[in-house]
């Protein structure tokens, strides 16, 4: 690949690096040659990259060529965005503090050369600064309230960097430079960008890797740049149009807060923030479906003035849930009446209610995958070996923490257990919904609702195989249209 620094003028450029070739922006702009060249990297290190500038019209054009531009003009416009610079802020927050903590002044000014700075110290700020926004050359001030703050980012030129900064200047362009692989996504056409929330320490992540990979290979079929984020990624988010979240929610987790963020910055989520809130609160579930008229096992709601009534409604055994429960955690049986005031009282100090509800045995629950009100995938969760529940956290082998599965077509499901999950969903608006019913007696009862389904390979997908994947892309879609 051709590489190319554009600067203002070569002749003032003081850096040798090998096997790359300093033009000017006037020729980058105007010469024929460069707008027919394939394959470029162009480093855009103009002093001034304002609106209409050549600095923007560097990267501008150079995105239209096809060229890959660093920084891009989406990294331009971030730079002048104040929004932008108040997320950052936010989300650097704790290493900002960390890295200036020792400073005396109520003023610092940091400046950050292709990714680093001058002081080792400041080397993981500088790393941050230049990962959002990469700009070659980038000047960060700070001022000192109640704590450090960002006053203002901006790009500097060639020709601001002080001369007890060039030695190490010129050795940090060289580092960089001779870099296979640049902090930058490949320019793209795609109809969107989609960001696919992933923890890599997620306990029951909702989507194995080899399902991450199908959503990616089949966005990419479907003309969408998809790309996976992480918790830490959150000062990212503005700058893809969709968010696909991947990882367990809770109210208290990052998945929340990126939903929360999506939701502001108008981008298309799958799931909504309102749908996290409601189906991780399992006493706002119990409430939902009560007034709906939708069976569920008996359920009391207990709380400390009728925790001594509840055995008498639910019987023994009976299980116990805390309120934001995911994947079977915090899910309890009680098999004795001493059991359950042990149980009880120890759940009742983390939440003022808990749920306990009628023990329904049986050897499967369904679990009915629906996307904004339409069926796509039927699953049979079979029991854990020797356990009560679909997952046994405390099994001692790895393959016999969960049971089986079956999948089957929407049309094999028997017409109460669907209708009965389509109403359920209805209850939680549009969204991503997994429903678990169970049929006892022939009477099926729904279990959970659950925003995040999961979506594994070679299970979900068993039998519609691609058409799971692409249901949810499609709505996504749906959603930016």
């Amino acid at each position: 690949m051709n590489k190319y620094i554009v600067v203002n003028q070569p002749d003032k450029w003081k850096f040798s690096i090998e096997n790359i070739t300093v033009i000017s922006s006037q020729e980058y702009l105007t010469n024929p040659k460069f707008s027919l060249l394939k394959n470029a990297r162009i480093f855009n290190l103009c002093k001034d990259y304002s609106y209409q500038s050549k600095g923007y019209y560097v990267s501008l054009l150079a995105e239209a060529r096809g060229h890959l531009a660093i920084p891009t003009v989406k990294n331009i416009v971030d730079l002048r965005a104040l929004k932008l610079v108040r997320i950052v802020s936010e989300e650097f927050d704790d290493v900002i503090q960390q890295s200036l903590k020792n400073i005396k002044s109520r003023e610092f000014t940091l400046s950050v050369y292709f990714g680093q700075n001058v002081a080792q110290k400041y080397k993981g700020l500088s790393s941050l600064f230049y990962k959002h926004f990469q700009v070659p050359f980038l000047r960060v001030k700070f001022n000192y309230s109640t704590k450090w703050n960002i006053q203002s980012i901006r790009a500097i030129s060639e020709s601001e960097i002080p001369n007890e900064h060039l030695d190490s200047v010129h050795v940090f362009a060289n580092q960089y430079f001779s870099k296979k692989r640049y902090d930058i996504p490949k320019p793209t056409t795609s109809d969107f960008d989609l960001a696919i929330l992933v923890n890599p320490n997620d306990p029951a992540p909702p989507s194995n890797p080899k399902a991450i990979k199908k959503f990616i290979d089949i966005a990419e079929k479907m003309n969408i740049y998809a790309e996976i984020i992480e918790p830490k990624d959150l000062s990212r988010l503005s700058t893809f149009d969709a968010l696909f979240i991947r990882q367990s929610t809770e109210v208290n987790n990052e998945a929340y807060a990126f939903a929360r963020k999506a939701q502001q910055e108008g981008i298309a989520i799958i799931d909504y923030p309102d749908a996290i809130l409601k189906c991780c609160n399992k006493v706002y579930m119990a409430e939902a479906l009560d007034n709906a008229n939708i069976d569920t096992p008996k359920t009391v709601i207990v709380h400390k003035e009728n925790r001594n009534e509840v055995l008498a409604q639910v019987g023994l055994p009976c299980v116990l849930k805390a309120p934001d429960s995911t994947f079977s955690f915090g899910v309890k049986k009680a098999k004795t009446e001493e059991e359950y005031n042990s149980l009880v009282a120890e759940m009742l100090k983390e939440s003022d209610l808990i749920i306990a509800q009628e023990f329904c045995p049986s050897d499967y629950d369904w679990r009915i995958g629906i996307i904004d009100d339409e069926p796509f995938y039927a699953c049979k969760y079979y029991m854990a070996k020797g356990h009560w529940q679909i997952y046994n956290w405390k099994a001692k082998k790895k393959d016999e923490q969960d049971g089986n599965t079956d999948c089957l077509a929407i049309e094999e499901v028997p017409k109460k257990v669907l209708n009965m999950a389509l109403k359920s969903a209805k209850l939680m608006g549009k969204g991503l919904y997994g429903i678990d019913i169970k049929v006892v007696n022939n009477k099926p009862m729904v279990i959970e609702i659950n925003d995040n389904p999961n979506i594994d390979f070679g299970v979900e997908d068993l039998h519609y195989g691609d058409l799971v994947y692409t249901k949810i892309l499609s709505a996504l879609k749906n959603r930016l249209d």
